[in-house]
């Protein structure tokens, strides 16, 4: 929000003055990405870029945010409509200039305030640096106030000529420019705050004099100079902010910096990255302090991580919740939710809605979906658990599989506490196995086990005697059956051997 009057600052050098806009140049092409997809949306740290640019300038509260769409204005719009409708809309329908864009934003209205105009495409712009430009641009009384960047190689930019107080007296561009003024390393960003009656005033005297036809922001400097009116200028602390995205090689090197600034600040408030180069975060994944993240780590949109947790390595989660103490290994995870002292993996696949309690496990090669594990319960490997409930305390035998889908609808499995599954079991849902109650391995569950009973549904185990040596004499099985003491029973005898209570379990953990 804007900040109040309060009379006993009156005149106070640090008040951030009532900012009435921003404007948010999103009208580009953007040709050289290459793409269906508007350049302002492709992503960067798990946002569109356009959502970094809004997030920035709407840290500082101004009256109005505005965003000037244009190219893939009808994907823009929706996006806009879906996740910021605070955002007024303004339509370039052609694109003839970015002063032909913030005339498009601002219309016939003339802002009683600062007007602030950015980018779109410009992802690494920070609020503070904003604050910055919008401070200095009030402290020195400024009709327009330009952010400039001093950069190494300031080829093809417009250079900043400031005048002998300070003042900028001129913006020069690349091709323009003189042997003298080529040696200037200070460029124009692009980046402006403006008293919103200069700006207004200045907007109808823009001329599409040169060679691209179009109105150019830049000359409101010029016109303000022209009318004896003060243009200063604030250098970015970081140059990096102040650069675009133009085509995929700047977004994946943008991508690379804006990573290593989210690793960095997550570092200075408690976290350990092992590996900071192979850590990949998204820009609102919240992190505790003492979280553990090894190398090959990435957490994407929406995912929260507790003290305590350690997440790695070779581990994607995706808008999950890690409680404290958890451990995640070589694991994927989708809109999971992995409770205090949980473990994970490795090689685990939680997909949408799977729900672990405290303490429990979920171990090797276990796809968990739509489902909730009870606190201390354990699927430890090799399993499959789909639309089911699994009761505090209860173990699932290797191998098991909820079968939850007959080809037309999806059902529920429930297993209650403290119950034992054994190993390569498949229950068929909707099917119910009780509190206590035990299911042999190698059974195919379609019915009920009531609370405490024991589950068997496999057939019968029979034995042939001395059919290896009948049948594969010669071979090595023979030959080893026969230094075991295996006779040649007459054909035709077997020998059953009944399931027993005592050979039930048979699960893994």
């Amino acid at each position: 929000m804007p900040v109040p009057d309060d009379p006993s600052t009156a005149g106070s050098p640090t008040r951030t003055p009532a900012i009435a806009a921003v404007v948010v140049l999103a009208a580009g092409a953007g040709t050289r990405m290459r793409s269906e997809l508007p350049k302002v949306l492709h992503p960067i740290a798990g946002r569109p870029l356009l959502w970094h640019a809004l997030t920035a300038a709407g840290a500082l509260g101004p009256r109005e945010l505005v965003a000037v769409v244009g190219h893939g204005r009808e994907q823009v719009a929706a996006y806009l409509d879906a996740h910021h409708p605070e955002v007024r809309q303004a339509v370039q329908d052609r694109q003839l200039g970015t002063g032909h864009a913030v005339a498009a934003a601002l219309g016939d209205t003339v802002p009683d305030g600062v007007v602030l105009v950015t980018y779109g495409d410009v992802p690494l712009l920070t609020p503070e640096t904003l604050r910055l430009l919008v401070d200095a641009h009030a402290e020195q009384h400024n009709a327009v106030t330009v952010l400039t960047a001093r950069v190494p190689d300031p080829s093809g930019y417009g250079r900043i000529v400031r005048d002998a107080g300070g003042g900028v007296r001129a913006i020069v561009e690349h091709r323009d420019a003189d042997e003298s003024q080529r040696a200037i390393d200070e460029i124009n960003s692009g980046v402006y705050a403006f008293d919103g009656a200069v700006l207004a005033g200045a907007l109808p005297r823009l001329t599409a004099g040169n060679a691209a036809g179009e109105r150019y922001l830049t000359d409101v400097v010029s016109v303000a100079v022209d009318d004896g009116r003060r243009v200063g200028a604030v250098i970015a602390p970081d140059p990096t902010e102040t650069e675009g995205v133009n085509d995929r090689v700047q977004l994946a090197a943008l991508a690379r910096r804006l990573n290593d600034r989210l690793v960095r600040q997550a570092q200075l408030a408690g976290v350990t990255v092992l590996d900071p180069a192979t850590t990949w975060l998204h820009a609102d994944v919240r992190l505790e302090p003492d979280t553990t993240l090894l190398p090959g780590t990435s957490l994407e949109a929406g995912t929260t991580v507790a003290t305590g947790a350690t997440v790695g390595p070779d581990s994607t989660l995706s808008a999950c919740r890690v409680g404290e103490g958890a451990t995640v290994t070589r694991s994927h995870c989708i809109e999971a939710e992995i409770g205090p002292g949980a473990t994970v993996g490795p090689w685990t696949y939680l997909r949408p809605g799977s729900v672990l309690g405290a303490d429990s496990k979920v171990g090797a090669f276990v796809e968990v979906k739509k489902s909730t594990v009870g606190a201390g319960a354990k699927v430890p490997h090799l399993s499959y658990v789909g639309d089911a409930e699994i009761g505090p305390g209860s173990n699932i035998g290797a191998g098991v599989i909820t079968a939850n889908y007959d080809g037309v609808a999806k059902h529920r499995t429930v297993v209650g506490s403290e119950a034992f599954v054994g190993t390569d079991s498949t229950l068929v849902a909707p099917v119910t196995i009780g509190d206590g109650a035990y299911v042999a391995a190698g059974s195919t569950v379609t019915d009920d086990v009531a609370a405490g009973d024991l589950g068997i549904a496999r057939g019968r185990q029979a034995g042939i005697p001395g059919w290896v040596l009948r049948k594969r004499a010669g071979t090595a099985a023979d030959r080893a059956a026969r230094r075991a003491g295996a006779t040649d029973d007459p054909p035709g005898e077997h020998r059953d051997t009944a399931d027993r209570p005592d050979s039930a379990e048979g699960a893994c953990s």
